[in-house]
């Protein structure tokens, strides 16, 4: 499939590099930071987009750097920016945006692409996955590998314990009857198989969004100063979480891990699971038994957050650099290209455009599920985003680990974790 893949978007390259140069004598360099920690194998399609990118610009040389997890990416980043050798682009989270800007360490996007295709260009994304990519009247970020959260449940342990196998729950309370007839133990109380399983660790705020969301209720305001995790519904949400292991007994107690997640879906260990659209192909290949996708289940409505990462051009670039980094995000983002993006990597393809392509109809002819996630768009919301946002998620993660681990309730929990934020923002609202 990979190779049918890349066959596909090197073919794109063809007419453009007859028309090119043979060679350019001192070509523009690039350095390209890339989170290669995520769901799938897909560092052979970014080297792949990077070779067809190369032919097309012989004036453009490209390294792509495979930098490690997202948060370890940032810290890399910001630490060759401050050093004066940043990367020119990257693919960082569209979450840190606030920290970005705060750092002075990347240019607006809307500031090197100002020509009236370039604006119609950037109004062409999906409106959610702007939300965590424009502040303050600029565009800062171009969505490429984003996402929101979504269900997967294996249909044969559905029919086994009597469930109709294409059907998902569709609310919480629906969620807690199935997955009590899908948590199987023994007669000491030994669990080999789990009704569900949301993982706690790594993006513990963004699942915890995943219950806010559609209790209809948000964890910050636009401007990223100001938090607001002890709301009622907010409460109401994490004690729903914390029950489905502590009342309900259909979730392992404690932490859950979020990398082995999805391998425990595979393993049949666990019969619904929670986590990113980007495992879509990861699953597709690997599982050995019909599975569905669902939109997270509503309460007051459906919703999820969104989430991934964007490209950033970063500052104390040349402005050649910065033109070639340009060009190249949207060299990835056109319509066929994002269209294959997404179906190698099951991330959602961020422009209508692109699901408006040949390619990706195939693709959802064969596999429905797929848009499960554009359908869930439509309830979208910005992911967890403030100032200084990495020690706020942190504040939020840490105060709902202790919650589901059982050491604080709800409650306590999320006024700690306000309280906390509150202090951090404080220089951002005075």
């Amino acid at each position: 499939m990979r190779r049918v893949i890349l066959k596909s978007i090197a073919a794109l390259a063809v007419a453009g590099a007859f028309a090119a140069p043979a060679f350019a004598a001192n070509p523009v360099e690039l350095t390209f930071y890339y989170p290669v920690a995520v769901g799938g194998p897909i560092t052979k399609t970014i080297d792949g987009m990077v070779a067809d990118f190369e032919k097309q610009n012989p004036d453009v040389k490209i390294k792509a750097v495979y930098a490690g997890t997202y948060q370890e990416s940032i810290v890399k980043a910001l630490t060759a920016f401050k050093s004066g050798t940043p990367p020119t682009l990257a693919v960082l989270l569209s979450t840190d945006l606030f920290t970005l800007i705060d750092e002075n360490a990347i240019v607006p996007i809307d500031g090197l692409a100002n020509k009236p295709e370039d604006k119609k260009w950037i109004e062409g994304f999906y409106k959610g996955f702007m939300e965590n990519s424009q502040t303050g009247g600029k565009t800062w970020g171009i969505p490429f590998q984003r996402s929101t959260i979504v269900m997967f449940w294996n249909k044969n342990l559905f029919k086994e314990a009597g469930l109709n196998p294409d059907k998902a729950p569709a609310n919480w309370a629906d969620t807690i009857t199935y997955a009590k007839k899908l948590t199987k133990s023994d007669a000491n109380g030994n669990v080999s198989q789990w009704g569900l399983k949301i993982p706690s660790t790594g993006f513990t705020y963004w699942m915890f969004q995943g219950l806010t969301t559609p209790n209809d209720t948000t964890l910050m305001n636009a401007a990223g100063t100001k938090t607001y995790f002890d709301k009622p519904a907010a409460v109401e949400s994490l004690q729903y979480w914390v029950d489905l292991s502590a009342r309900h007994k259909v979730m392992p107690g404690g932490v859950i891990e979020w990398g082995t997640t999805p391998k425990d879906f595979l393993e049949q260990k666990a019969a619904m699971v929670w986590t990113t659209t980007g495992n879509l192909t990861n699953i597709r290949a690997n599982a050995s038994f019909p599975f569905g996708v669902a939109m997270l289940p509503a309460n007051k409505h459906p919703g999820s957050p969104t989430g991934g990462g964007n490209f950033y051009v970063f500052n104390k670039t040349s402005p050649e650099q910065q033109q070639a980094a340009v060009k190249f995000i949207r060299f990835a983002t056109e319509p066929a290209r994002a269209a294959q993006w997404s179906i190698a990597t099951g991330y959602v393809a961020p422009r209508q455009d692109a699901w408006d392509t040949p390619e990706m109809k195939k693709y959802l002819q064969d596999v429905p599920a797929a848009d499960v996630a554009r359908e869930q768009m439509k309830y979208g919301v910005a992911e967890l985003s403030t100032h200084d946002n990495q020690r706020v998620t942190k504040a939020l993660n840490d105060n709902l680990q202790a919650a589901l681990s059982g050491t604080k309730t709800p409650e306590a929990a999320l006024k700690d974790a306000q309280r906390e934020s509150d202090r951090i923002l404080r220089s951002w609202n005075r």
